[in-house]
Protein backbone atom coordinates (compact mmCIF):
# COMPACT_ATOMS: atom_id res chain seq x y z
CA UNK A 1 0.00 0.00 0.00
CA UNK A 2 1.41 3.03 -1.17
CA UNK A 3 2.07 5.90 2.09
CA UNK A 4 0.29 9.50 1.86
CA UNK A 5 3.52 10.56 0.86
CA UNK A 6 4.90 8.65 -2.03
CA UNK A 7 5.44 9.97 -5.19
CA UNK A 8 2.79 8.94 -8.25
CA UNK A 9 4.09 6.84 -11.06
CA UNK A 10 6.06 9.29 -13.22
CA UNK A 11 4.53 10.24 -16.93
CA UNK A 12 6.89 8.86 -19.82
CA UNK A 13 7.78 12.52 -20.83
CA UNK A 14 8.52 15.44 -18.20
CA UNK A 15 7.22 18.64 -19.37
CA UNK A 16 9.23 21.12 -19.89
CA UNK A 17 9.46 24.48 -17.86
CA UNK A 18 8.27 26.33 -20.17
CA UNK A 19 5.10 23.72 -20.69
CA UNK A 20 4.69 23.48 -17.06
CA UNK A 21 4.12 27.14 -16.36
CA UNK A 22 1.60 27.05 -19.41
CA UNK A 23 0.04 24.40 -18.79
CA UNK A 24 -0.29 25.30 -14.53
CA UNK A 25 -1.93 28.23 -15.46
CA UNK A 26 -5.27 26.90 -16.92
CA UNK A 27 -4.96 23.19 -14.83
CA UNK A 28 -7.96 22.15 -13.76
CA UNK A 29 -6.93 18.84 -12.35
CA UNK A 30 -8.15 19.09 -8.92
CA UNK A 31 -10.38 20.89 -6.95
CA UNK A 32 -7.91 23.61 -5.76
CA UNK A 33 -8.86 25.63 -9.64
CA UNK A 34 -12.25 26.15 -8.41
CA UNK A 35 -11.70 28.80 -5.52
CA UNK A 36 -8.30 30.13 -7.32
CA UNK A 37 -7.53 33.73 -8.16
CA UNK A 38 -3.72 33.28 -9.32
CA UNK A 39 -1.69 30.65 -10.00
CA UNK A 40 1.24 30.79 -8.27
CA UNK A 41 3.84 28.64 -10.49
CA UNK A 42 7.14 30.00 -8.70
CA UNK A 43 9.95 32.75 -9.10
CA UNK A 44 13.83 33.62 -8.90
CA UNK A 45 16.50 32.77 -10.68
CA UNK A 46 16.21 29.69 -12.29
CA UNK A 47 19.87 28.80 -12.43
CA UNK A 48 20.04 29.07 -8.84
CA UNK A 49 21.91 25.82 -6.69
CA UNK A 50 18.88 25.81 -4.53
CA UNK A 51 15.22 25.97 -4.44
CA UNK A 52 12.66 26.74 -1.18
CA UNK A 53 9.61 24.65 -1.24
CA UNK A 54 6.68 25.41 0.99
CA UNK A 55 3.24 23.42 1.08
CA UNK A 56 0.68 25.99 -1.23
CA UNK A 57 0.07 29.07 -1.76
CA UNK A 58 -1.69 31.75 1.11
CA UNK A 59 -4.44 34.58 0.74
CA UNK A 60 -1.77 37.52 -0.32
CA UNK A 61 0.18 34.59 -2.80
CA UNK A 62 -3.27 34.14 -4.10
CA UNK A 63 -4.35 37.34 -4.91
CA UNK A 64 -0.81 38.08 -6.41
CA UNK A 65 0.34 35.46 -8.18
CA UNK A 66 3.78 35.42 -6.59
CA UNK A 67 4.59 32.94 -3.94
CA UNK A 68 5.98 33.42 -0.06
CA UNK A 69 5.41 37.82 -0.42
CA UNK A 70 2.69 37.51 2.58
CA UNK A 71 3.84 37.28 6.39
CA UNK A 72 5.61 33.84 5.96
CA UNK A 73 7.22 35.21 2.90
CA UNK A 74 8.71 38.21 4.97
CA UNK A 75 9.82 35.89 7.03
CA UNK A 76 11.52 33.54 4.90
CA UNK A 77 12.88 36.61 3.17
CA UNK A 78 14.55 37.47 6.60
CA UNK A 79 15.68 34.20 7.21
CA UNK A 80 17.91 34.33 4.05
CA UNK A 81 19.13 38.00 4.66
CA UNK A 82 20.16 37.04 7.87
CA UNK A 83 23.06 34.68 6.39
CA UNK A 84 23.38 37.27 3.09
CA UNK A 85 21.55 35.23 0.93
CA UNK A 86 19.11 38.03 -1.28
CA UNK A 87 15.84 35.74 -2.72
CA UNK A 88 15.81 36.71 -6.08
CA UNK A 89 18.95 34.37 -5.84
CA UNK A 90 17.27 31.58 -5.25
CA UNK A 91 13.98 29.29 -6.46
CA UNK A 92 11.09 29.62 -4.32
CA UNK A 93 8.06 27.80 -4.93
CA UNK A 94 5.44 25.05 -3.29
CA UNK A 95 4.26 21.82 -3.53
CA UNK A 96 0.63 22.88 -5.23
CA UNK A 97 0.14 25.99 -7.34
CA UNK A 98 -3.02 26.87 -6.01
CA UNK A 99 -4.33 27.78 -2.86
CA UNK A 100 -5.98 25.35 -0.46
CA UNK A 101 -8.85 26.70 1.16
CA UNK A 102 -8.46 27.82 4.67
CA UNK A 103 -4.82 27.54 3.94
CA UNK A 104 -4.85 23.95 5.38
CA UNK A 105 -1.90 21.72 4.17
CA UNK A 106 -2.47 20.40 0.66
CA UNK A 107 -3.87 16.74 0.09
CA UNK A 108 -2.74 13.81 -1.75
CA UNK A 109 -4.59 14.28 -4.34
CA UNK A 110 -3.44 17.62 -5.02
CA UNK A 111 -0.17 17.18 -4.49
CA UNK A 112 -0.36 14.63 -7.48
CA UNK A 113 -1.86 16.63 -9.95
CA UNK A 114 0.64 19.26 -8.82
CA UNK A 115 3.91 16.78 -9.69
CA UNK A 116 4.46 17.32 -13.05
CA UNK A 117 4.33 20.97 -12.70
CA UNK A 118 7.09 20.36 -10.01
CA UNK A 119 8.99 18.13 -11.51
CA UNK A 120 9.94 20.09 -14.38
CA UNK A 121 10.54 22.90 -12.10
CA UNK A 122 13.26 20.58 -10.82
CA UNK A 123 14.83 18.99 -14.04
CA UNK A 124 14.85 22.50 -15.36
CA UNK A 125 16.46 24.56 -12.27
CA UNK A 126 18.67 21.14 -11.58
CA UNK A 127 19.38 22.09 -8.04
CA UNK A 128 22.12 21.21 -5.72
CA UNK A 129 19.52 21.13 -2.56
CA UNK A 130 15.80 21.53 -2.26
CA UNK A 131 15.05 22.95 1.24
CA UNK A 132 11.91 21.48 2.11
CA UNK A 133 9.55 24.12 3.93
CA UNK A 134 7.39 22.52 6.76
CA UNK A 135 6.05 18.62 7.18
CA UNK A 136 4.13 18.63 3.91
CA UNK A 137 7.24 18.58 1.25
CA UNK A 138 9.89 17.07 3.71
CA UNK A 139 7.33 13.88 4.24
CA UNK A 140 6.72 13.58 0.17
CA UNK A 141 10.14 14.41 -0.88
CA UNK A 142 11.25 11.36 1.92
CA UNK A 143 8.54 9.20 1.97
CA UNK A 144 8.41 9.36 5.96
CA UNK A 145 5.94 9.74 8.34
CA UNK A 146 8.69 11.45 10.49
CA UNK A 147 7.82 14.92 11.36
CA UNK A 148 9.56 18.11 10.45
CA UNK A 149 10.83 18.72 14.51
CA UNK A 150 13.08 15.67 13.36
CA UNK A 151 13.85 15.73 10.16
CA UNK A 152 15.20 19.56 10.39
CA UNK A 153 18.41 20.94 10.10
CA UNK A 154 19.70 17.40 7.92
CA UNK A 155 20.60 16.78 4.64
CA UNK A 156 19.16 13.51 2.84
CA UNK A 157 20.41 12.24 -0.20
CA UNK A 158 16.97 12.10 -2.53
CA UNK A 159 17.91 11.53 -6.43
CA UNK A 160 20.08 12.96 -9.54
CA UNK A 161 22.29 14.08 -7.04
CA UNK A 162 20.01 16.41 -5.55
CA UNK A 163 19.92 16.50 -1.55
CA UNK A 164 16.97 17.48 0.43
CA UNK A 165 17.51 19.55 3.53
CA UNK A 166 14.53 20.36 5.81
CA UNK A 167 13.35 23.16 8.06
CA UNK A 168 10.67 24.76 9.99
CA UNK A 169 8.11 26.60 7.72
CA UNK A 170 8.19 30.08 8.06
CA UNK A 171 5.11 30.36 9.09
CA UNK A 172 5.42 28.18 12.33
CA UNK A 173 7.92 30.61 13.61
CA UNK A 174 5.31 33.56 13.74
CA UNK A 175 3.36 31.37 15.97
CA UNK A 176 6.62 30.39 18.17
CA UNK A 177 7.91 33.95 18.35
CA UNK A 178 10.62 32.76 21.47
CA UNK A 179 14.20 33.26 20.18
CA UNK A 180 15.10 31.09 23.54
CA UNK A 181 17.67 28.32 22.77
CA UNK A 182 15.72 25.39 21.47
CA UNK A 183 12.79 27.15 20.30
CA UNK A 184 12.01 27.00 16.51
CA UNK A 185 13.47 30.98 15.91
CA UNK A 186 16.59 29.45 17.54
CA UNK A 187 16.74 25.64 15.78
CA UNK A 188 16.30 27.91 12.13
CA UNK A 189 19.05 30.21 12.34
CA UNK A 190 21.52 26.92 13.39
CA UNK A 191 19.82 25.29 10.43
CA UNK A 192 20.24 28.56 8.21
CA UNK A 193 23.93 29.09 9.16
CA UNK A 194 24.24 25.31 8.06
CA UNK A 195 22.41 25.78 4.66
CA UNK A 196 24.21 28.53 4.04
CA UNK A 197 27.75 26.78 4.70
CA UNK A 198 26.67 24.17 2.13
CA UNK A 199 26.03 26.77 -0.36
CA UNK A 200 29.18 28.83 0.19
CA UNK A 201 30.62 28.68 -3.41
CA UNK A 202 27.67 27.37 -5.06
CA UNK A 203 25.51 30.79 -4.98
Amino acid sequence: MRSLFDEPAKAPEILTFEEAQRQAQTCTKCRLHQSRTHVVFGEGNTKSPVIFIGEGPGEVEDSTGRPFVGPAGQKLTEILASVGIARERVYICNMVKCRPPGNRAPQKDEIEACWPYLEAQIKHIKPKIIVALGNVPAQYFLKTTEGITTLRGRFFPWRDGIEIYCMFHPSYLLRNPSREPGSPKYLTWQDIKKLKERLDGLL
